[in-house]
């Protein structure tokens, strides 16, 4: 069983707090930095996460710098037993900084440079920008290197966007050069001789735009890459100083959700821990299975751009966000089931946006621990003092992770190409959803899932699932033959197998490399659009397709189901290919969540794994984590209604009950059992 030391050396235990920001209260801190104190403490918060955007409290003019209001922040922390997440403040400049350098201003695609305002406007490759993050950056960590409130550093916040300006346009260039090395080399692999396009200097070549270029599907994929890049270069730039002062002292970024710009995969890899922020999208009707289902994948996302180590939840709202087209406040009970929920996935932290209301400005609505009227007995308060008090119940578990043994792929390059491809259904071909559709499918047979991507390793799986592969990035189709060889299952399924990894079509027919593993042929795909429906039958249930529908020929693969209708009546719509010791499926089709939750049912056992709780009723979600303390299994009900389910035979790891058989629980409730 594997066992990761804790986020913080000196804090073993799971991280609870959340974004605090008492340069807003500066004026009135002798009477709201001691409440809040007092509130934080009786709430069982051990750790708040200061100075994310603090920039121009810490430097009201250039190189006039101010600490002395931070020290007594973290004073302050350390006199209370917490821990501060400290931030470095690039994700908001000061306006001083773009009135003396318009240069930091970012440039959008129609090549306009922004005026100052908002967050994360500023150009990554202006060398003012970088040598004035670099300046604070480094006081920051001389400062409190040594402070015993120090407990980890927050980089930036919610890193995104893009710059299009000279300075980036020339980076773009040298990226460019460094990939393809010759500009023959890079035209060919973007098929630039169509409509005339082939470059003969590199000078020539500009990031996409609404008034340029916006047809070339090699440049929109390089340049989203770039971006991508360019961020995680960025971030090595950034924490440079922080490892060199205090090398004991963890970083991280907080991510968000399945998020466009950046390939978590690969920013994942330069962060000690992995951290998100979590804002699920709750009803308060039934309509939560399905939001917690969406939830657990991007939870799940997260611990696999990690590596599978334990995350963080960074942020989490107590109650009702304010930028929801529809902001409902947390029934009870929601707010402890959004908690474990994280828990249970990975997270050794359950942390808030925010911890006290701000008076002002677009976020003062926001849900926070300290409302407005900054009393103790209202309704949220109470609620996160009860997921305090739990948390420090369960101590054995910070450290410990998932130990799944199936896994789905979901990959940036391939989604952002996806966005782009002109086929089918233009301009969404849903891929986000496919993915989170056959992930979920997978939770509810009562199984925990991974979330990898094509250059993950697939060798500790026994089932692994691969919707709409439609690019096979170099190496993968390799490692898939092997998984299966092997012994593994492997489930592909429509639009898989088309282009390489600079979107050129493989000759020969498609799923490209895959064919021999999937048995098949796929000539043609047809779309339908939202009225249109096909049908077959499987182990005598009669399903229904949507979307796509693929016309697929076996070539070594056996027919498991036909189409019932339209022109390809007869045509496979799912077929399973035994390839060496291991057996392939392919999906042909879109289908419902009652196909998927079936096929995967049959999945599961083919690959031999033990559903954590067999036959999961609808509204339950469970997952489990394991260590050196043991193994934990989190049953959890996601639905506003008592609901039902069997039990296995064990201990609850709270009260040490022993727990077996039919068990009741509340609406929302969690359960965390010793397995």
């Amino acid at each position: 069983m594997a066992q990761y030391p804790p986020v913080m050396r000196d804090l073993p235990a799971f991280l609870y707090g959340g974004d605090y920001n008492p340069e807003q209260w500066i004026r009135e801190k002798d009477t709201v930095w001691k409440k809040d104190m007092e509130l934080a403490r009786r709430a069982g918060i051990n750790t708040l996460s200061v100075g994310i955007f603090s920039w121009s409290m810490l430097e009201p003019r250039e190189g006039e710098y101010r600490f002395e209001w931070l020290d007594e922040v973290m004073d302050m922390l350390a006199e209370n037993g917490m821990k501060a997440v400290l931030a470095t403040p690039s994700g908001a400049r000061p306006p001083w900084m773009a009135e003396k350098y318009p240069e930091v201003l970012r440039v959008d695609g129609y090549r306009r440079r922004q005026l100052f305002g908002n967050r994360h406007n500023h150009c990554l490759s202006s060398p003012v920008y970088r040598e004035k993050v670099r300046a604070i950056n480094t006081l920051l960590a001389e400062r409190y290197k040594d402070h015993p409130a120090l407990g980890m550093w927050h980089v930036s916040n919610e890193l995104g966007g893009e710059c299009h300006c000279p300075l980036c346009q020339e980076k773009f260039r040298v990226w460019l050069k460094d990939r393809y090395g010759e500009i023959e080399n890079l035209n060919d692999q973007w098929w630039n001789t169509f409509w005339s396009h082939r470059y003969s200097s590199f000078g020539q070549v500009e990031s996409p735009s609404p008034i340029g270029e916006g047809c070339s599907h090699g440049l929109k994929l390089a340049w989203r890459r770039f971006v991508s890049d360019q961020f995680c270069e960025w971030y090595r730039w950034e924490t440079e100083p922080l490892r060199r002062i205090t090398p004991h002292i963890p970083c991280t970024t907080n991510l968000m959700e399945i998020f466009w710009d950046i390939n978590y995969f690969d920013l994942g890899k330069l962060l000690d821990r992995v951290s998100w922020d979590n804002y699920p999208r709750w009803t308060n009707d039934d309509r939560d299975a399905e939001v917690a289902a969406y939830t657990a994948f991007n939870h799940d996302l997260m611990r696999g751009a990690g590596g599978g180590k334990p995350f963080m939840m960074m942020e989490s709202s107590p109650s009702a966000v304010n930028w929801q087209e529809v902001n409902r406040l947390r029934s009870p009970g929601l707010l402890m089931l959004q908690g474990m929920q994280a828990v249970a996935h990975g997270s050794d932290t359950v942390q808030y946006f925010q911890f006290r209301k701000g008076r002002g400005s677009c976020e003062k609505f926001h849900g926070a621990v300290v409302s407005h009227d900054e009393r103790e007995d209202n309704r949220v308060y109470r609620e996160v003092c009860r997921v305090g008090e739990r948390l420090k119940t369960l101590g054995d578990i910070p450290g410990s992770a998932p130990e799944n043994r199936a896994a789905v792929l979901f990959d940036w390059d391939n989604r952002w190409i996806l966005r782009d491809a002109q086929f089918g259904l233009n301009p969404d071909k849903g891929y986000e959803q496919t993915v989170i559709a056959h992930h979920g499918a997978m939770l509810r047979c009562g199984i925990g899932v991974d979330v990898i991507d094509q250059t993950s390793d697939l060798t500790g799986y026994r089932l692994v699932s691969g919707p709409m592969t439609y690019m096979l990035r170099p190496g993968f189709a390799e490692k898939v033959r092997a998984f299966v060889e092997a012994g593994g299952v492997y489930v592909s399924t429509y639009c898989s197998g088309w282009v390489n990894e600079e979107d050129l079509c493989f000759m020969g027919g498609f799923p490209g490399p895959l064919k021999d593993v999937l048995g098949v042929w796929d000539e043609e795909t047809d779309a339908l659009d939202e009225t249109q429906r096909n049908h077959f039958t499987w182990q005598g249930k009669r399903y229904e397709t949507k979307d796509f529908c693929a016309l697929i020929h076996p070539e070594g693969a056996k027919a498991l189901s036909e189409y019932e209708d339209c022109f390809y009546r007869g045509y496979p719509v799912l077929t399973e290919n035994t390839f060496g010791k291991g057996k392939a499926y392919y999906i042909a089709a879109r289908t419902g969540m009652d196909f998927l939750t079936d096929f995967y049912q049959t999945a599961i056992r083919q690959a031999g794994i033990a559903p954590l709780i067999p036959d999961l009723p609808r509204g339950f979600l469970c997952a489990e984590r394991a260590g050196n303390k043991g193994r934990f299994l989190f049953v959890m009900n996601t639905v506003p209604r008592e609901n039902t389910v069997c039990l296995p035979d064990c201990r609850d790891a709270e009260t040490g009950d022993t727990v077996k058989g039919k068990t009741v629980f509340a609406p929302y409730e969690v359960k965390i059992l010793r397995v």
